[in-house]
């Protein structure tokens, strides 16, 4: 296998699954591991129907992004999609930890089922999906988990509590993951991009405006925009080109860490 990333076949033979693969980062993710020659599963809550025309791209052994459902609150379902998953297209080799959702509200009107939907949702899948295929991976002495934290695993901000314990967590669970797995060939980090224009950013504007009491360009601006200093959006893209570069062998040492794709927000 090579080892360079410009390689357009360095991962032919190896099976990701990327939860939340349907929009946004995750459909990115989806779409650079395939262009490099992985069998890519898209996991999403939605249906096949509705998620099947954004999956249509193939790799160059013709396979499609597959397509998985489950939500990932739910763990009876994760545990089934993973049965089928691996019944289907075989052991999981790469897993990337992406689904996420966010609620903005103080502290004292934020809703309980909320706070606990969105930890086990950004948090406790990533916890439970690992379980699952750290063994295999182990077994294949190969594997790469991936999770998509935030710039907010980092840094806080007011009224994403929920968010903002769910991302620290799950870095804490990074560096668990990959000082247990050290010598058995798996790699496990993380990614914390700032803000990406996503369909998950864009339903955050209405309760930005509304707790904030700003109009929409103002909370962008104002809000959104203002920690990060380069005064743009992180595309997609370019968090996904970072996780196929951990895919790779020359990433092989890289473990255990937190990489900020955030504009230099974090720097600060």
């Amino acid at each position: 296998m090579s080892s360079m990333i410009n390689s357009n076949s360095f991962l032919r033979g190896k099976r990701a699954l990327v939860t939340g693969g349907t929009s946004g980062i995750g459909l990115a993710i989806c779409q650079r591991l395939q262009a490099l020659g992985a069998h890519v599963v898209a996991n999403s809550f939605e249906d096949a129907e509705e998620a099947s025309p954004r999956l249509a791209t193939t790799n160059d052994k013709g396979l499609p992004i597959a397509f998985a459902q489950a939500d990932m609150a739910d763990h009876a379902a994760i545990s089934a999609m993973v049965d089928q998953v691996e019944a289907q297209h075989g052991a999981i080799d790469i897993l990337v930890n992406n689904v996420g959702v966010q609620h903005v509200a103080p502290i004292t009107d934020f809703p309980d089922q909320v706070w606990q939907r969105i930890l086990d949702i950004n948090l406790s899948a990533a916890f439970f999906l690992s379980k699952r295929l750290l063994p295999g991976m182990a077994d294949n002495k190969w594997g790469r988990i991936i999770n998509i934290a935030s710039a907010h695993g980092l840094v806080a901000s007011p009224y994403k509590s929920a968010y903002v314990v769910a991302k620290h967590g799950l870095l804490g669970f990074t560096k668990v993951t990959a000082l247990e797995h050290a010598q058995a060939g798996i790699t496990c980090n993380a990614i914390c991009p700032g803000y990406v224009w996503t369909p998950l950013v864009e339903a955050q504007l209405e309760d930005q405006c509304k707790v904030h009491g700003l109009e929409r360009q103002e909370v962008i601006e104002n809000i959104m925009l203002q920690p990060q200093p380069t005064k743009r959006f992180v595309e997609v893209e370019e968090v996904a080109e970072m996780a196929a570069y951990l895919c790779g062998d020359l990433a092989r040492s890289i473990t255990g860490t937190a990489l900020s794709i955030d504009g230099g927000w974090t720097a600060k």
